[in-house]
């Protein structure tokens, strides 16, 4: 008997058909069977499910003599599944890699629940991704409950193929789908309702095809009334069981949610429809209206439609309707008014219509795109404070929710609001480490502080003009005007400034200060990230800190296998997981980084604000082209740089020296090699010792653990101020790959 069985239901997709079934059966988890359904296709996607049925023993394939639909082909192929739970995969969408693994893995340790219920993330037609919204849910527990005791998980996409069930549940229940459009909602509201033991797991298991035209559901016609036909089976449902009366108000609630949101989608109903569909949901909403709600099960509802509309005529609807669209129009019209006003605004206030002094000791900070105190912004901060307390330090953030998290007595504006433009027009000094917003006007004597975000080695700025997949979306020469702006561009060592000079050919000088945000590195700071997250004293804590890839939309690759890397540096080893700030928010951690941390097999660093903390807290760095290996260097602990993809890697972006001749440490091209470096002891060795000393004269060589107080003193407070003495040379064959201007 297998531990998963998985339904495939087969209708008209033999363009996505291999892609579906090559997801599962190369699943690193063997212990599954298939049973895929041929919901007699006029296609030839019988004749794939057999060709995969010759070849594995897994595939059962069931051609059924007449089109039955979705749900009844799923109902085909239950009494053949012998696996302890059962998942439903439509034959156009896919699993992700290690998805099967991370369900049966979250199976056991949950000891075999009802129902687990797990992420998904929509891949468009056109090549995004977008996880769903309400990943919040399922990594608000790590044990089981009932829907009662956590009913939010009933604001998730009530659909079928985001859960595992156990089959003798579904089968003492006699679970099965009805015919027709939305057959999931008779299905998914009664088994979550009936569900003893609820599980959840917080990874991407399902990648949702959004096709650009084929998909059921966006196909125009009058079988999208079969909506209100299923929900009078949830509610029939309901009252078979009198124990879950307490539901019907948030089903009714929900029931008039989902039938307005078909009717407000344009390629749903065909429009002479339209009417009678609003007065059959406004029927179907009185008839199945609670006595009582005050008391109700469920969540609240606050965000959901404004059901008040079910109480009057299709007509007052429309009205609505078209008031609201009217709304969403103006609104566009007036963010276009208030974005030209506010253009005007910044006009008079940088001085271009009566201009004011500069406030000669304001200083406007930002780092990482407006997201707070971070990196060498809130190094120069803190110094200037301790050095120069006149000077006043003002925080540029995007949002309240930022601004809600900087540290107290931290002074600070939003962007673009009033008192912003105001200090931005009086600010004399401005430190940031991106460029500011383009509508920001430079004034006479007013002066730029660029910091950068490290030691480049990727291509960035004018050099990006010969990539055009690495400058996707991005408006170089706008970039450009934006940094004829600097004045001083720091750097931390000669090949930064021929970097920068080259890729940014602009007026400003450069300053050989060093990076401020390295200096804890240089002087050994304080960190309590070991504390915070549990790493047992003694542990060797290896940083793995991968960066983005241009050659894949979203920039998202997985280079090893994080799990066994973490299992083969064995006992007395903590794995420590950073991904490149720009995927911190994407899908990225949610296909399987954040289980592995929740599960404490890996410790997830990606939020982590404050990279020097991370860096400080461990004993060795893996990482591929990030510039966070010059960073680390400043420590003098071993670096492994994995290269397994260096050629795409340079072809698609382009890099200023081959980091895999000039290395700061080892160099892996496969996961064996790097595995083998760990496990023989070759991380620390001599060699490796060696090449770091090389690399980091080289790369390190302004860095003294004075950078922030010498940004401060010579180019705030026009002090005098020794240079960085600079570090040894490197090898005289060390060179840069810059190519002529």
């Amino acid at each position: 008997m297998p531990r998963l069985s998985v339904i495939v239901p087969c209708y008209q997709v033999q363009g996505f058909l291999r892609e579906c079934l090559d997801s599962v059966l190369e699943q690193s988890f063997h212990d599954i069977e298939v049973i895929a359904v041929d919901d007699r296709s006029p296609d030839n996607s019988g004749a794939i499910l057999d060709e995969y049925a010759a070849r594995d023993p897994r595939v059962r394939v069931l051609h059924l003599p007449e089109n039955v639909g979705l749900g009844r082909a799923r109902n085909a192929g239950l009494p053949h599944a012998t696996g302890d739970f059962v998942l439903f995969l439509d034959s156009d969408d896919t699993l992700t890699p290690g998805a099967l693994h991370a369900v049966a893995d979250r199976l056991a340790e949950s000891g075999d629940p009802d129902v687990l219920v797990f992420d998904y993330a929509r891949t468009y037609w056109w090549g995004g991704t977008r996880r769903n919204a309400l990943a919040e849910v399922l990594s608000a527990t790590d044990g089981v409950f009932t829907a009662a005791e956590r009913p939010e998980i009933l604001d998730l996409l009530m659909v079928v193929w985001n859960k595992a069930y156990r089959r003798d549940f579904v089968e003492e229940n006699g679970f099965r789908f009805p015919p027709g459009y939305y057959e999931d909602t008779p299905w998914t509201f009664p088994v979550m309702l009936s569900a003893a033991r609820i599980a959840t797991l917080d990874r991407i298991c399902v990648n949702y095809r959004q096709r650009r035209q084929g998909s059921i559901l966006s196909t125009t016609s009058r079988k999208h009334f079969d909506v209100h036909e299923q929900y009078k089976r949830v509610f029939a449902f309901v009252d078979a069981h009198p124990e879950l009366a307490g539901w019907r108000p948030c089903l009714h609630r929900k029931m008039g949610e989902h039938c307005l949101d078909i009717l407000a989608k344009p390629d749903r109903l065909p429009p002479a429809a339209r009417a009678e569909f609003f007065r059959r949901t406004a029927e179907l909403y009185r008839a199945f209206r609670p006595e009582e709600t005050t008391a109700a099960v469920g969540t609240d509802g606050a965000a959901g439609a404004d059901l008040g509309v079910l109480g009057g005529s299709y007509a007052s609807y429309r009205l609505r309707e078209q008031a609201a669209r009217a709304g969403r129009a103006g609104g566009g019209q007036a963010l276009r008014v208030r974005r030209a006003a506010g253009a005007r605004a910044r006009r008079v206030l940088t001085g271009l219509r009566g201009p004011r002094p500069l406030d000669e000791d304001l200083v406007l900070y930002s780092a990482a795109s407006h997201q707070g105190l971070r990196g060498d912004p809130a190094a120069v901060y803190r110094a200037a404070r301790e050095i120069a307390p006149r000077l006043r330090g003002v925080w540029v953030v995007r949002d309240a929710e930022v601004a809600a998290q900087l540290p107290a007595g931290v002074d600070h504006v939003l962007l673009d609001s009033p008192e912003y433009l105001r200090l931005a027009a009086r600010a004399k000094f401005f430190v940031n480490d991106v460029n500011w917003p383009g509508t920001l006007v430079k004034r006479p004597g007013a002066v730029h502080v660029h910091t950068h975000r490290g030691t480049p080695l990727k291509y960035l700025g004018a050099d990006l003009l010969g990539k055009p997949g690495a400058r996707l979306g991005l408006d170089v020469p706008q970039m450009l005007r934006r940094a004829d702006r600097w004045d001083h561009s720091l750097v931390a060592n000669r090949h930064s400034e021929l970097v920068w000079e080259r890729a940014y050919p602009c007026h400003f000088a450069s300053a050989r200060t060093g990076s401020p945000r390295n200096d804890v590195l240089v002087t050994g700071g304080p960190t309590d990230f070991r504390a915070r997250h549990g790493i047992p004293a003694g542990h060797t804590v290896v940083l793995y800190a991968p960066t983005r890839r241009d050659y894949v939309r979203g920039g998202h690759v997985d280079r090893i296998d994080l799990a066994r890397f973490a299992a083969d540096l064995g006992a007395g080893h903590t794995l420590v997981v950073r991904l490149h700030p720009a995927l911190a928010t994407g899908p990225a951690r949610g296909l399987g980084l954040a289980e592995l941390h929740r599960r404490g097999i890996v410790v997830d660093a990606t939020g982590e604000p404050h990279a020097e903390e991370v860096m400080l807290a461990s004993d060795a760095l893996v990482t591929d082209y990030s510039s966070i290996m010059f960073d680390y260097a400043n420590l003098d602990r071993p670096i492994v740089v994995h290269a397994d993809d260096w050629p795409t890697y340079t072809a698609s972006r382009g890099a200023y020296l081959d980091i895999t001749a000039e290395a700061p440490g080892h160099v892996s091209r496969s996961y064996r090699e790097l595995a083998w470096l760990f496990a023989s002891g070759g991380w620390r060795d001599e060699e490796s010792a060696r090449l770091r000393a090389d690399f980091r004269s080289r790369f390190c060589e302004f860095d003294d653990g004075r950078a922030a107080e010498r940004v401060v003193r010579t180019l705030l407070l026009g002090e005098a101020m020794p240079e960085p003495r600079g570090r040894v040379p490197g090898p005289a064959g060390a060179r840069d790959l810059l190519a002529p201007t």
